[in-house]
């Protein structure tokens, strides 16, 4: 599908872009999303004891339901009465940890029995390892999420999913050979312009400025790294762009530079969001700064990164995740591979809402790496589709036009495999020279992590990191 996309000339691409959208607006919303919506914006209010009640019920509920209707989750239990442990899993704390890994090696496993597998929409993310997770939500899941996003992120700062916004993500959205306009496409399934990231050269920033007010956009939608570099050649070139009403950061943590630069190119707030294909968590930055956690998704808990002890307020730690809106393939423990620090639950945000907040998330590290133009690329992370046999990745740039990726095989994974990969990235980043080596491992950082992303230019052109692994690209394309 994607090489049948590449050769359609740009009208059809928009053709098909718009079709792929209608669907997705299908997907995500009904007839019941305003009332969501309002519902969602009414509980903005709740206080915090009211909030415990709510969640208390709901997570009584799902583990009750995971032990005894998830053969995953039913089995451990079952294990544990054997030795003789009689842990009650109505407790949160007696449950194990969940990593990524065990949902990637049985992801049928999670599978509630009570699901209607056929009503199921299978999803995946490549997580921060390079490695594919499937993924089963139901569409009724999604509708109550795109509800969430809707009135957390939108309404908060006066947009609806009826205004115009472009986005600038992961996809690509035309060839990266391509050195005329247009470097973009219009979704009109969801009043979206998809923008490329890889072409925003100094050359480019006019046609890009141009598609803004010929399109009538209102705001923008994106990774950091990409807002900031459109912003970027827009200031150096000395243009004037037009005004947004907000521009909303995601899968990236924004940096202070990024911030002061997309806000004063385009003479709007930054706001910044956070969550994941999973949907064990979400939360949302408001006009005075805080990230306000969604508590109708999950519960979440933050643990040491050398143990299991949970932190203090205002300390870092490790993000454990238990989904609430997942009943179909319930998530309960689940270590995301992000780090935040717990906000203090007394605190109280000036703009009046109650909801919990949480400081400064952390993903995986990675690093921006540039296309022979020059220009700064996020995440690749898309190249590593469900249909490869391997257990982890890492992309290496090595010079503006040699890159090297790392693979960890599983078994089955040859040349035709190697050859899917060279080809993903050059359809990225454009005509480079691309080696594929399968190692036995790949090398971790002291806190026993490793960068799906790494540039051996960083230090010497003075490229900025940033972190993976907090996106909601998947809920916004």
């Amino acid at each position: 599908m994607t090489e049948l996309y590449s050769r359609l000339p740009g009208p059809l691409k928009s053709v098909a872009a718009s079709l792929h959208g209608y669907r997705l607006q299908r997907l995500r919303y009904g007839p019941e999303t305003e009332g969501q919506v309002a519902q969602a914006l009414e509980r903005d209010s709740w206080d915090a004891a009211r909030w415990e009640r709510f969640r208390g019920e709901k997570l009584a509920a799902l583990l009750h339901h995971a032990a005894t209707t998830v053969p995953f989750y039913r089995d451990h239990w079952a294990e544990r009465r054997r030795r003789g442990d009689r842990a009650s899993w109505e407790s949160l704390e007696n449950w194990p940890i969940l990593s990524k890994q065990s949902v990637r090696d049985h992801p049928h496993a999670f599978l509630s029995e009570k699901a209607r597998r056929a009503g199921l929409v299978k999803n995946e993310t490549s997580g921060t390892t390079g490695t594919p997770l499937p993924l089963w939500q139901s569409r009724e899941m999604l509708v109550s999420w795109y509800a969430l996003f809707e009135a957390r992120i939108r309404r908060w700062h006066g947009v609806t999913l009826r205004d115009r916004w472009a986005h600038l993500g992961g996809k690509r959205v035309t060839a990266i050979e391509r050195r005329k306009p247009p470097f973009w496409v219009w979704n009109a399934g969801m009043n979206q312009l998809y923008m490329s990231t890889f072409h925003t050269t100094p050359a480019a920033a006019q046609s890009y400025l141009d598609a803004l007010r010929r399109y009538r956009i209102r705001y923008l939608f994106g990774y950091a790294s990409s807002i900031s570099a459109l912003a970027g050649v827009v200031r150096q070139q000395g243009l004037e762009a037009p005004e947004m009403r907000v521009a909303f950061s995601n899968a990236e943590p924004v940096d202070g530079f990024q911030r002061e630069l997309i806000s004063s190119v385009f003479r709007c707030p930054l706001r910044d969001t956070y969550g994941q294909a999973e949907i064990v968590t979400g939360a949302s930055e408001c006009a005075h700064g805080s990230m306000h956690l969604w508590p109708e998704v999950g519960v979440t808990e933050w643990i040491r990164d050398d143990s299991e002890e949970p932190v203090a307020p205002g300390e870092a730690g490790r993000m454990l995740c238990t989904g609430l809106m997942n009943l179909d393939m319930p998530l309960i423990r689940y270590e995301l591979g992000d780090r935040s620090t717990r906000a203090d639950e007394d605190s109280a945000c000036p703009c009046g809402r109650p909801l919990p907040t949480m400081r400064s998330v952390e993903g995986r590290s990675f690093d921006l790496v540039l296309t022979p133009d020059g220009v700064p690329v996020g995440s690749l992370g898309t190249i590593f589709h469900a249909g490869l046999p391997m257990r982890e990745a890492q992309i290496i740039q090595e010079t503006l036009s040699s890159f090297r990726i790392k693979v960890v095989p599983a078994p089955g994974f040859g040349e035709t495999h190697s050859q899917d990969l060279i080809r993903g990235l050059r359809l990225r980043i454009g005509n480079v020279d691309v080696v594929v080596e399968t190692v036995p491992s790949i090398e971790r950082t002291d806190a026993g992590k490793f960068r799906k992303q790494v540039s051996l230019l960083r230090d010497r052109l003075h490229l900025p990191g940033t972190e993976s692994g907090v996106a909601t690209e998947g809920p916004t394309e």
